[in-house]
């Protein structure tokens, strides 16, 4: 069971959290597209390079965005998708089903999760986000859907406080261990930093919201007119 927490309790002290030129361009290598709206670091190899970016919980685009902690380190991405692969949602599923204190601490991660990203949301001037709120992420507070934000939550909010990000951390051990730094050759160092987004981001959270929102209506509409002349005919 998870044991008890301050109430916005995070692995990095508040200097540790604050991202530098060079955290966002290794941010950026990490994941080989610009990164967006990272307000802070999450979580960081002992080497001092980031493991996890911390999202603003409203991107600049007027986007709400639950995904507070964003799993960025290549090493720890491809070993948790390995977990994935091998069914280990589907046996945590299963577990959060017939466990009652696996579910209530699973429960409280989420209650963390939400108290987190509201502090965060404050430091970063984003405020409150209504659109999101009670929704965390990763399939909590009553199940498994993303390993990866788990793993990430449970790195930024240290151990203890997620039992199943931690449980996941530690079935990774064979690839990463937070005590040892696997950065060497992870990400491409060399050529210059990712400059253009090519994230499925892009189109989708680009540009005024209201515009993309009257874009969609009109788009609907369009479709439903085109269905129903093709009925008539």
């Amino acid at each position: 069971m998870a044991t008890t927490q301050p109430k916005h309790h995070e692995a990095l002290d508040a200097a540790a959290r604050v991202p530098s030129e060079s955290d966002l361009e290794t941010l950026s290598r990490q994941l080989n597209r610009p990164v967006r709206d990272v307000v802070e670091i999450g979580a960081r190899c002992v080497c001092g390079n980031p493991l996890v970016a911390t999202t603003a919980p409203r991107l600049s685009s007027g986007i709400p965005f639950p995904t507070t902690y964003y799993l960025t380190h290549p090493v720890i991405t491809a070993a948790v998708s390995r977990l994935e692969a091998a069914g280990v949602m589907n046996e945590m599923n299963e577990e959060l089903g017939a466990n009652a204190a696996l579910a209530a601490a699973y429960a409280s991660a989420h209650d963390h999760y939400l108290a987190v990203r509201d502090a965060i949301g404050e430091r970063s001037g984003t405020g409150e986000v209504p659109e999101i709120a009670g929704v965390s992420a990763g399939g909590m507070p009553t199940r498994v859907k993303c390993l990866h934000v788990l793993v990430g939550h449970s790195l930024a909010a240290g151990p203890g406080v997620n039992p199943l990000g931690d449980r996941a951390l530690a079935a990774i051990a064979e690839w990463w261990t937070p005590e040892v730094c696997r950065c060497a050759g992870a990400w491409d160092t060399e050529g210059e930093a990712p400059i253009r987004d090519r994230s499925r981001h892009v189109k989708t959270q680009a540009g005024d919201p209201e515009t993309k929102k009257r874009e969609r209506a009109a788009a609907r509409a369009a479709r439903e007119a085109a269905e129903a002349a093709g009925q008539e005919g």
